[in-house]
């Protein structure tokens, strides 16, 4: 093993995880390294057996109200941008500071919201050093810090955050490692601020038009679910131009397991009441072999030195499919796949004892032994579109983000703390999704045995009551429409 590989994976070693989750260092490693693979999977089945005495309970918590909601937002790479947009359509949004490692990209959104705004927002500028981040969360007149930045800054800029008096949205995934999970519950009970993870598609159509049936008794008792992120996108984690330092491709050179489960997860869990009368015991992964990375960087390095860097047998396998039982007897299975040429795909199945919903390939609903016709499933429609659809749907699709999920979740998040409303995913939900594909690489290491979960309620799941849909209380805050 070359020094610069052993010197860089100490670097991403992710405190426990990415060395050992890797699953891939086999015969290049060797004494120290070896050894250190074999404590850093004893460490990560540690941290899941973990015991703890909950400090103060976040599910169902209502923070004060804020009549404003006074606003920073780190990171405006791929996701920051957009979110910033997206928030200056919102009532009673004030945003206060735009922070980037890179001044241009502060100076360029900003520009670009005052052409949107006029003189609504005048936000300070942070950038040109790694924690410039710092300087913004230490003022006293922010209420929520808005997180895009790479993955390994989300759990310390959100623990900061909190630590400072400030809320706390962090992008997906909220942690690296099972320690940044539980430092993430710790804070967020022990400073009684929100930490909710930026899970969007618990807000797409279909997912929260499944969740309304889920809670209406339509499924029956659930059973089963089914998610996915099956996205092609080998071009854009080999692209120099796309993430910062190629931070995300070294990501997927690191680490074997599922690295992205929450798209497909998140919703899923909403509908069996995870954390909230039930709760993820344990799990096995799998992954295959990789077909594809190790080739594209080849074939790169060919006609680039820049690639030869990542001309690297240690990617991850191409499809990982990890299975979950909760304490209530229900399975849930997660892929992930972003290198195979197939259709995008979240799958986002539900199963229950009275009828079962598929989102893709297409949208479907079946009670009995048949699929419901087109007009069959629209009647369905109109009877179970929970009323943040019925009230800001058609906005959030010319608004815009994921086609409109994005906005959704953004003007939910602020409604609940301009009225003092309980977040429809709290910490508890950040920790244990993230957690998923953190303990998957375990899995995958170890001939995909099983390795439970961490409760992250210390056992308030069982009376935690389950995500409301109503806007009882809220549904107060108005979008801004721009000419």
């Amino acid at each position: 093993m070359s020094s610069n590989r052993r010197d860089f994976l100490k670097l991403s070693g992710l405190a426990g995880i990415s060395i050992a989750g890797t699953g891939l260092l086999g015969g290049c490693a060797t004494g120290a390294v070896e050894e250190q693979a074999q404590s850093n999977l004893a460490q990560i089945a540690q941290q899941a057996k973990r015991k703890y005495t909950q400090q103060f309970n976040m599910s169902g918590y209502s923070a004060p109200k804020l009549d404003k909601v006074r606003v920073g937002f780190v990171g405006l790479g791929m996701r920051g941008p957009g979110a910033v947009y997206r928030m200056s359509n919102i009532e009673g949004v004030e945003i206060k500071a735009l922070c980037d490692l890179i001044p241009e990209r502060a100076e360029k959104v900003k520009k670009q919201l005052q052409e949107r705004t006029g003189s609504a927002h005048n936000p300070t500028l942070y950038s040109g050093k790694e924690d410039s981040w710092k300087e913004m969360v230490d003022r006293d007149d922010i209420d929520l810090i808005y997180i895009t930045t790479p993955w390994h800054l989300h759990t310390p800029q959100a623990v900061y955050a909190m630590e400072h008096g400030k809320h706390a949205a962090v992008e997906v995934p909220a942690a690296t490692t099972i320690e940044e999970c539980w430092q993430l519950v710790e804070t967020s009970e022990r400073t009684k601020k929100h930490c909710m993870m930026l899970e969007n598609c618990c807000y797409d159509f279909f997912e929260i038009l499944t969740l309304n049936m889920a809670r209406q008794g339509y499924f029956g008792e659930i059973i089963h679910g089914e998610g996915a992120y099956i996205h092609q996108l080998v071009d854009l984690n080999f692209d120099k131009e796309g993430y910062q330092d190629m931070w995300r491709l070294k990501q997927n050179m690191t680490r074997n397991g599922s690295l992205y489960p929450t798209h497909g997860l998140g919703p899923i869990c909403q509908v069996m009441n995870v954390n909230r009368g039930d709760v993820m015991d344990y799990l096995t992964s799998v992954s295959s072999d990789d077909f594809m990375m190790y080739e594209e960087a080849q074939k790169r390095a060919q006609g680039d030195n820049f690639y030869k860097g990542f001309v690297q047998d240690t990617y991850r396998g191409n499809m990982n499919t990890t299975t979950i039982r909760t304490k209530m007897g229900r399975t849930i299975m997660i892929q992930h796949d972003v290198t195979s040429p197939r259709p995008y795909s979240r799958i986002h199945l539900v199963s229950g004892t009275k009828g079962i919903a598929r989102k893709w390939p297409e949208q479907k609903i079946a009670t009995g032994h048949g699929w419901l016709k087109p007009e069959e499933v629209k009647a369905l429609e109109e009877q179970y579109t929970p009323d943040i659809v019925k009230k800001i749907g058609e906005m959030a699709k010319k608004i815009g983000g994921h086609g409109g999920m994005d906005f959704m979740m953004d003007w939910r998040l602020i409604d609940c703390l301009r009225n003092g409303l309980p977040l429809d995913q709290d910490v508890y939900d950040a920790a244990s999704w993230t957690a998923v594909g953190l303990l998957s690489e375990w899995s995958v290491a170890n001939r995909s045995n099983s390795i439970d979960v961490p409760d992250f309620t210390a056992g308030a799941w069982q009376k935690n009551a389950p995500v409301n849909l109503s806007l009882a209380g809220g549904g107060t805050t108005n979008v801004i429409v721009k000419s």
